[in-house]
């Protein structure tokens, strides 16, 4: 088979979140009628790859039967990576992060100048939870501007939502083959083996990780049957599959946030066929259709959610995937931008591309935020300013040319030492609201009471 760095621009997909597929890179290599038969077509291993318990009801249960050339248990024993990494973080504790409810913003992380891939560009920036007890979150961002080279990776940990903010991501998984780019989002889903290669060179991103949970489209209420992101418009991969031989090809395993490697002589990505509901996908996010109000009021970031991991409690998230699109502003006497508040929950924010419709200055594109459980938070200085002054008749607006995102979740983040010592950081993030100013107009009514007030008490002696 061809190279896998070679990707066709016109790599084909199957359409449908949620959906159990089926795909065959030679025909009449898919098992008809069994799963596991006795000898499978084409001499090929079965082999069933499960992101649910057995026994987890059906309606949420996850799993994928893959066959392939040679299985992928044929590999020599793990040992720890060295060198290891020393910015991975899957269980977060006061021993490697540190809570803070003071408002982060961090600028543009710099690609660096010497090779380097996805795996070694990946660096954690918070979360909360744990790993091994199957319940938090990870940030990570990448920086990377070389091509994995005869190996793969894999997160035994959880679930990779990768965004792309600069270059191109040609990825290559047990299911196929996938091309990401900046304003697209893909789902690696915990357990599968994939590789990254960089068309483009240089290429920066996000990356959220769930641990005990997968993701899912968001129920949509009063909304009805459409809107939002449409289960169509996520596409999975088709089968691809690597034939020869590969010595020294390495695997590269996420284990409760260390990394170890496994050596084998072939390419883990010899699936020739497979089908079921537990796949890598992608999604492009302007495809999202947004909903807003058309009267008064600004509504909650959450009429945004693209994808959702829920907790058992109902309505609460685990992490949501929040997107702020191009879209109409039309509410009358309103202020129209994102109002201030203060959140139970806590708010990781990116920006793909253009402006963020809170932020007039500091905010880039690939840079970051993050407001804490119940850390007060909200539009700029001159964000304010220029609203108000365009007072009650502004007319329909347009947001334009820019796509932030928010990753939101239940839990309280610990953040990373390496992101509060990055020289990123802008320690200056907070000058943003000193200069709001009170608007207040009830100065002389009170003053007024207060001359009663002092007055009686004159009487009164």
């Amino acid at each position: 088979m061809e190279n896998h760095k070679d990707f066709p621009d016109d790599l084909s997909y199957q359409s449908g979140y949620g959906n159990s597929f089926s795909s065959e890179a030679l025909p009449g290599a898919l098992p008809q009628a069994q799963n596991s038969p006795l000898l499978c077509p084409c001499g090929l291993y079965a082999e069933q790859i499960s992101g649910t318990s057995f026994t987890s009801p059906r309606m949420l249960n996850l799993r994928s039967w893959l066959y392939r050339i040679k299985p992928s248990v044929t590999h020599e024993p793990f040992k720890p990576r060295v060198p290891s990494h020393g910015k991975l973080v899957s269980e977060f504790n006061d021993s490697n992060s540190s809570a803070t409810p003071t408002q982060l913003r961090w600028k543009p992380v710099e690609i660096p100048d010497s090779p380097t891939d996805f795996i070694d560009g990946l660096f954690t920036v918070c979360g909360a939870g744990s790993s091994f007890l199957r319940h938090g979150f990870a940030i990570h961002m990448y920086t990377a501007n070389k091509s994995m080279e005869n190996s793969a990776f894999c997160s035994a940990d959880g679930d990779f939502l990768v965004v792309p903010q600069k270059g191109r991501l040609w990825i290559t998984t047990e299911c196929g083959r996938l091309q990401l780019s900046p304003g697209e989002i893909g789902i690696l889903p915990q357990g599968f083996r994939f590789a990254v290669d960089l068309p483009d060179g240089p290429s920066r991103g996000y990356v959220a990780e769930i641990f005990g949970s997968h993701f899912q489209l968001p129920d949509l209420g009063p909304i009805g049957a459409n809107g939002l992101a449409a289960p169509r418009d996520f596409l999975a991969p088709t089968a691809w599959f690597e034939e020869s031989h590969r010595p020294g090809y390495t695997i590269v395993q996420k284990f409760g946030g260390e990394l170890f490697t496994a050596k084998q002589d072939f390419s883990p990505f010899n699936v020739v066929a497979w089908h079921g509901n537990y796949v890598p996908f992608k999604y492009e996010l302007s495809k999202f259709c947004p909903y807003n109000t058309v009267l008064i009021d600004h509504s909650d970031p959450s009429i945004n959610t693209v994808l959702t991991a829920p907790t058992e409690k109902p309505g609460v998230a685990l992490l949501d995937f929040v997107i702020f699109p191009p879209r109409w502003l039309v509410a009358e006497h309103t202020f129209r931008p994102p109002y201030y508040h203060r959140n139970c929950m806590s708010e990781f924010m990116g920006l793909i591309h253009g402006g963020y419709e809170a932020k007039a200055d500091g905010f880039l594109p690939g840079g970051s935020s993050l407001h804490s459980c119940m850390t007060p938070h909200g539009p700029d200085t001159k964000t304010y300013e220029a609203t108000v002054a365009r007072g009650n008749e502004a007319g329909p607006f347009r947001i334009k040319d820019t796509m932030a995102f928010m990753f939101e979740s239940c839990l309280i983040p610990r953040v990373c030492p390496w992101a509060l010592e990055s020289s990123f950081m802008d320690h200056d993030y907070y000058q943003c609201w000193i200069g709001l100013r009170s608007h207040f107009t009830g100065g002389g009514a009170n003053a007024e009471r207060k001359d009663i007030h002092e007055g009686h008490g004159k009487a009164e002696k």
